[in-house]
């Protein structure tokens, strides 16, 4: 047999060969990346905060006071949350979206926080009768060591464009925001900050406008951390005081009656910050 003909014959052999070694069916190919996809979104689901969710339901008023007394005597699912901050995994928490990541971090702080109160036998009157309760207490968060002042100063306030967080982080103090009775989360997160946003303004410790002296009061957060507004809500010939404060009235006056908001772009009056009461937040 001459080698053209050898060739003929194993030609059909060679072509099975070669579909053998080929790459699979395209029908198998796309399940086995759904499989893939199904099993990257499954590792980058936000943490699941049902033990959170039921610390806060059960030891939270609806005017955000705290049962620390009892919180204190039935402490695991609130450690046992804390535990699961930390065990997150870092390339996790990157993968989530900038509201789940701002949701989780908030809940970490006020999670810490409440575990700082009970941390102290017999409870402290204020957080600031604890020692290094913001800059040296310690804390596991998705795989980093981080303090209080971290989570908010270094971590929420530089990554994030989101000056609503002043209203949600809660410090234990009379004069902070509420403490919400539910979780902080990612498909939530913009409604729950404007909502925060106006019952700190309804309280007497976030807002008060008094005409007949012609003076606007507004909680010293709104001082010490006025700069946080103004890369949003900036502006230079409404309201009154300096860029920062201008740029806070500019936000407060989006959750006010049509008349209090024009009152407070016309700028004709003082503008004072309310005196801060340290004192716990307890029911």
């Amino acid at each position: 047999m001459n080698k053209f003909n050898q060739i003929l014959v194993l030609f059909p052999t060679l072509m099975i060969l070669a579909s053998c070694a080929g790459p699979p069916p395209s029908n198998q190919a796309q399940d086995t990346n759904t499989q893939t996809q199904t099993a990257s979104v499954a590792q980058a689901a936000p943490l699941n905060y049902d033990d959170y969710a039921e610390v806060l339901t059960t030891y939270v008023t609806e005017d955000g006071l705290v049962d620390y007394q009892k919180l204190q005597e039935n402490r695991q699912q609130l450690d046992d949350f804390n535990a699961a901050l930390g065990a997150v995994n870092p390339n996790d928490y990157e993968s989530w979206s900038e509201a789940e990541q701002i949701a989780f971090l908030t809940n970490a702080y006020n999670s810490f926080t409440l575990q700082s109160i009970i941390d102290q036998n017999p409870l402290k009157k204020s957080i600031r009768d604890i020692p290094g309760v913001w800059k040296g207490r310690k804390f596991d968060v998705a795989g980093q060591t981080k303090t209080l002042d971290n989570i908010e100063h270094k971590t929420l306030r530089v990554d994030f464009n989101e000056p609503r967080i002043h209203v949600a982080l809660v410090c234990a103090a009379i004069s902070c925001p509420p403490l919400r009775d539910e979780p902080y989360t990612g498909e939530q997160l913009d409604a729950q900050l404007d909502d925060q946003t106006s019952k700190f303004l309804d309280s007497p410790h976030g807002l008060r406008i008094d005409r007949e002296k012609d003076t606007v009061y507004i909680s010293s957060i709104f001082k010490w951390f006025g700069k946080d507004w103004e890369q949003t809500y900036g502006v230079e010939d409404k309201f009154t005081g300096n860029a920062s404060e201008r740029a806070v009235l500019n936000f407060i006056s989006n959750y006010l009656s049509s008349e209090e908001k024009e009152y407070l772009e016309q700028g004709d009056y003082k503008l004072k910050y309310l005196d801060y009461d340290w004192s716990l937040n307890k029911q």
